[in-house]
Protein backbone atom coordinates (compact mmCIF):
# COMPACT_ATOMS: atom_id res chain seq x y z
CA UNK A 1 0.00 0.00 0.00
CA UNK A 2 2.92 2.38 0.91
CA UNK A 3 5.60 1.26 -1.89
CA UNK A 4 5.74 4.78 -2.69
CA UNK A 5 7.49 5.89 0.68
CA UNK A 6 10.21 3.26 -0.53
CA UNK A 7 13.32 4.94 -0.39
CA UNK A 8 12.46 8.28 0.24
CA UNK A 9 14.10 10.40 2.85
CA UNK A 10 12.01 10.92 6.00
CA UNK A 11 13.14 13.33 9.06
CA UNK A 12 11.27 12.39 12.41
CA UNK A 13 11.37 15.12 15.33
CA UNK A 14 10.94 13.76 18.46
CA UNK A 15 11.45 9.79 17.55
CA UNK A 16 13.03 7.96 20.54
CA UNK A 17 9.67 7.67 22.29
CA UNK A 18 5.83 7.62 22.23
CA UNK A 19 4.51 8.38 18.91
CA UNK A 20 7.40 9.81 17.38
CA UNK A 21 9.45 6.53 18.04
CA UNK A 22 6.28 4.33 16.38
CA UNK A 23 6.13 6.76 13.43
CA UNK A 24 9.63 6.31 12.34
CA UNK A 25 9.51 2.05 12.69
CA UNK A 26 6.20 2.53 10.44
CA UNK A 27 8.39 4.32 8.01
CA UNK A 28 10.64 1.55 8.41
CA UNK A 29 8.50 -0.98 7.53
CA UNK A 30 7.95 0.81 4.57
CA UNK A 31 11.18 1.24 3.43
CA UNK A 32 12.10 4.64 4.32
CA UNK A 33 15.06 6.08 4.96
CA UNK A 34 14.42 7.42 8.18
CA UNK A 35 16.25 10.25 10.34
CA UNK A 36 15.56 9.47 14.07
CA UNK A 37 15.70 12.47 15.68
CA UNK A 38 16.62 12.68 19.69
CA UNK A 39 17.53 15.32 21.95
CA UNK A 40 18.54 13.63 25.10
CA UNK A 41 16.87 9.67 25.04
CA UNK A 42 20.26 8.10 23.25
CA UNK A 43 19.67 4.28 24.07
CA UNK A 44 15.69 5.01 23.43
CA UNK A 45 16.88 6.68 19.66
CA UNK A 46 19.18 3.64 18.97
CA UNK A 47 16.73 1.06 19.58
CA UNK A 48 13.88 2.96 17.38
CA UNK A 49 16.81 3.16 14.64
CA UNK A 50 17.47 -0.31 15.05
CA UNK A 51 14.05 -1.71 14.82
CA UNK A 52 13.77 0.58 11.15
CA UNK A 53 16.63 -0.84 10.26
CA UNK A 54 15.57 -4.33 11.08
CA UNK A 55 12.38 -3.50 9.47
CA UNK A 56 14.20 -2.90 5.61
CA UNK A 57 14.48 0.79 6.09
CA UNK A 58 17.78 2.73 6.38
CA UNK A 59 18.60 5.16 9.38
CA UNK A 60 20.32 7.53 11.09
CA UNK A 61 20.10 9.31 14.20
CA UNK A 62 19.94 13.02 15.03
CA UNK A 63 20.71 14.72 18.03
CA UNK A 64 19.73 18.22 19.06
CA UNK A 65 17.06 20.50 20.61
CA UNK A 66 14.65 21.81 18.18
CA UNK A 67 14.30 25.01 20.33
CA UNK A 68 17.61 26.23 19.02
CA UNK A 69 17.81 27.54 15.63
CA UNK A 70 21.21 27.01 15.16
CA UNK A 71 20.58 23.20 16.08
CA UNK A 72 17.54 22.94 14.20
CA UNK A 73 19.35 24.43 10.60
CA UNK A 74 22.33 21.20 11.58
CA UNK A 75 20.04 18.49 12.01
CA UNK A 76 18.22 19.35 8.64
CA UNK A 77 21.33 19.34 7.32
CA UNK A 78 22.16 16.11 8.95
CA UNK A 79 19.44 14.32 7.04
CA UNK A 80 19.91 15.68 3.83
CA UNK A 81 23.77 14.96 3.83
CA UNK A 82 23.20 11.28 4.67
CA UNK A 83 20.37 10.60 2.41
CA UNK A 84 20.81 13.44 -0.38
CA UNK A 85 17.69 14.81 -0.04
CA UNK A 86 14.54 15.36 1.90
CA UNK A 87 10.98 14.37 0.80
CA UNK A 88 9.02 14.07 4.16
CA UNK A 89 9.58 16.19 7.59
CA UNK A 90 7.80 14.85 10.72
CA UNK A 91 7.21 17.78 13.34
CA UNK A 92 6.67 15.71 16.14
CA UNK A 93 8.55 16.77 18.86
CA UNK A 94 6.79 18.50 22.03
CA UNK A 95 5.62 18.03 24.92
CA UNK A 96 2.79 19.34 27.86
CA UNK A 97 5.57 19.92 29.80
CA UNK A 98 3.73 20.95 33.00
CA UNK A 99 0.07 21.29 34.52
CA UNK A 100 -0.43 24.75 36.01
CA UNK A 101 -2.56 27.53 36.57
CA UNK A 102 -1.86 30.13 34.09
CA UNK A 103 -1.26 32.98 36.28
CA UNK A 104 0.90 30.46 38.66
CA UNK A 105 3.06 30.03 35.25
CA UNK A 106 6.63 31.73 34.67
CA UNK A 107 7.83 34.03 31.88
CA UNK A 108 10.25 31.64 31.38
CA UNK A 109 8.19 28.65 31.62
CA UNK A 110 5.82 30.03 29.26
CA UNK A 111 8.33 31.03 26.72
CA UNK A 112 9.63 27.56 26.40
CA UNK A 113 5.80 25.61 25.63
CA UNK A 114 6.17 28.14 23.19
CA UNK A 115 9.41 27.62 21.52
CA UNK A 116 8.64 23.87 22.19
CA UNK A 117 5.37 23.42 20.81
CA UNK A 118 5.09 26.23 18.23
CA UNK A 119 8.11 28.21 17.47
CA UNK A 120 10.00 24.70 16.35
CA UNK A 121 7.13 23.87 14.00
CA UNK A 122 8.40 27.16 12.45
CA UNK A 123 12.31 26.75 12.43
CA UNK A 124 11.68 23.66 11.54
CA UNK A 125 9.79 23.79 8.22
CA UNK A 126 11.86 26.74 7.69
CA UNK A 127 14.94 25.15 7.18
CA UNK A 128 13.56 22.09 5.66
CA UNK A 129 11.97 24.17 2.91
CA UNK A 130 14.43 24.83 0.97
CA UNK A 131 14.60 20.69 0.58
CA UNK A 132 11.31 20.14 0.22
CA UNK A 133 10.39 22.30 -2.79
CA UNK A 134 13.35 20.22 -4.43
CA UNK A 135 11.84 17.39 -3.99
CA UNK A 136 8.25 18.37 -3.80
CA UNK A 137 7.73 16.77 -0.43
CA UNK A 138 5.76 17.37 2.16
CA UNK A 139 5.21 18.14 5.57
CA UNK A 140 3.24 16.75 8.42
CA UNK A 141 3.20 17.94 11.86
CA UNK A 142 1.62 16.08 15.45
CA UNK A 143 -0.53 18.68 16.80
CA UNK A 144 -3.08 17.40 19.18
CA UNK A 145 -7.12 17.10 19.99
CA UNK A 146 -6.28 19.85 22.18
CA UNK A 147 -6.19 22.53 19.43
CA UNK A 148 -9.55 21.67 18.77
CA UNK A 149 -11.31 21.50 22.81
CA UNK A 150 -10.03 23.34 25.72
CA UNK A 151 -7.43 21.26 26.72
CA UNK A 152 -6.96 19.32 30.11
CA UNK A 153 -6.09 20.92 33.15
CA UNK A 154 -3.29 23.17 33.51
CA UNK A 155 -2.42 22.98 29.88
CA UNK A 156 -3.51 26.20 28.31
CA UNK A 157 -0.70 27.50 26.72
CA UNK A 158 0.04 23.58 25.47
CA UNK A 159 -3.21 23.87 24.12
CA UNK A 160 -2.87 27.49 22.63
CA UNK A 161 0.75 26.82 21.24
CA UNK A 162 -0.67 22.93 19.70
CA UNK A 163 -3.72 25.62 18.30
CA UNK A 164 -0.63 27.84 16.40
CA UNK A 165 0.57 24.98 14.69
CA UNK A 166 -2.63 23.84 13.22
CA UNK A 167 -3.37 26.97 11.81
CA UNK A 168 0.24 27.56 10.73
CA UNK A 169 -0.56 24.19 9.10
CA UNK A 170 -3.59 25.85 6.87
CA UNK A 171 -1.39 28.63 6.16
CA UNK A 172 1.54 26.49 4.20
CA UNK A 173 -0.01 24.40 2.60
CA UNK A 174 -1.99 27.14 0.65
CA UNK A 175 1.35 29.17 0.54
CA UNK A 176 3.53 25.93 -0.82
CA UNK A 177 0.99 24.43 -2.78
CA UNK A 178 2.40 26.53 -6.17
CA UNK A 179 5.60 24.96 -4.90
CA UNK A 180 4.10 21.69 -4.85
CA UNK A 181 4.99 20.94 -1.29
CA UNK A 182 1.51 19.49 0.75
CA UNK A 183 1.41 20.34 4.25
CA UNK A 184 -0.62 18.60 6.61
CA UNK A 185 -1.22 17.56 10.38
CA UNK A 186 -2.30 14.63 12.56
CA UNK A 187 -4.03 15.45 15.89
CA UNK A 188 -3.91 12.43 18.43
CA UNK A 189 -6.24 12.25 21.58
CA UNK A 190 -5.54 11.16 24.65
CA UNK A 191 -2.60 8.54 23.63
CA UNK A 192 -0.51 6.22 26.77
CA UNK A 193 2.78 8.14 25.73
CA UNK A 194 5.72 8.83 28.42
CA UNK A 195 4.55 12.53 27.81
CA UNK A 196 1.32 11.43 29.87
CA UNK A 197 3.72 9.50 32.39
CA UNK A 198 5.00 12.69 33.30
CA UNK A 199 2.20 15.06 33.07
CA UNK A 200 -0.76 12.87 34.33
CA UNK A 201 -1.70 11.27 37.36
CA UNK A 202 -3.45 7.65 36.95
CA UNK A 203 -7.19 9.73 38.28
CA UNK A 204 -6.58 12.14 35.58
CA UNK A 205 -5.85 9.47 32.76
CA UNK A 206 -9.09 7.73 33.70
CA UNK A 207 -11.05 10.64 33.55
CA UNK A 208 -9.33 11.45 30.06
CA UNK A 209 -10.66 7.29 28.94
CA UNK A 210 -14.20 7.53 30.30
CA UNK A 211 -14.52 10.57 27.84
CA UNK A 212 -13.18 8.30 24.86
CA UNK A 213 -16.31 6.50 23.17
CA UNK A 214 -14.30 3.59 21.78
CA UNK A 215 -13.61 2.90 25.41
CA UNK A 216 -9.65 3.15 25.13
CA UNK A 217 -7.22 5.08 25.54
CA UNK A 218 -4.95 5.26 21.91
CA UNK A 219 -1.96 3.92 21.63
CA UNK A 220 1.23 5.41 19.23
CA UNK A 221 0.72 2.17 17.07
CA UNK A 222 -3.15 3.78 16.23
CA UNK A 223 -1.20 6.92 15.07
CA UNK A 224 1.00 5.43 12.55
CA UNK A 225 -1.00 4.97 9.59
CA UNK A 226 -2.21 8.09 9.69
CA UNK A 227 1.07 9.64 8.96
CA UNK A 228 1.82 7.17 6.37
CA UNK A 229 -1.23 7.92 4.54
CA UNK A 230 -0.14 11.49 4.43
CA UNK A 231 3.14 11.38 3.33
CA UNK A 232 2.20 8.85 0.35
CA UNK A 233 1.87 11.27 -2.80
CA UNK A 234 -0.17 7.84 -3.97
CA UNK A 235 -2.50 7.76 -1.28
CA UNK A 236 -2.89 11.51 -0.35
CA UNK A 237 -1.38 13.56 -3.55
CA UNK A 238 -4.13 16.06 -3.44
CA UNK A 239 -4.72 16.32 0.39
CA UNK A 240 -3.11 19.22 1.51
CA UNK A 241 -4.26 21.76 4.74
CA UNK A 242 -5.99 18.58 6.35
CA UNK A 243 -5.85 17.69 10.10
CA UNK A 244 -6.40 13.62 10.85
CA UNK A 245 -8.20 13.61 14.42
CA UNK A 246 -6.87 10.04 15.44
CA UNK A 247 -8.82 10.36 19.13
CA UNK A 248 -11.25 7.14 19.08
CA UNK A 249 -13.88 10.28 18.88
CA UNK A 250 -12.75 11.83 22.00
CA UNK A 251 -13.21 15.05 20.28
CA UNK A 252 -17.16 14.41 20.10
CA UNK A 253 -17.61 14.34 23.80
Amino acid sequence: MFDDLKGRAVLVTGASTGIGAAVARGFGRAGARVAVHYRRSADAAEAVADAVSDAGGEAILVKGDVTDRADVKRIVEETVRAFGGLDVLINNAGDIVFRKKLEETSDDEIDFVIDLNARAVVSMCLAALPHLRKSKGNIITTTSVAARQSGGPGTGIYTAAKGFAQSLTRFLARDLAPDGVRVNAVAPGFILTPLQDRNSTDEQKAQMTKLIPLGRAGLPEDLVGSYLFLASDRLAGWITGATIDVNGGQYLS
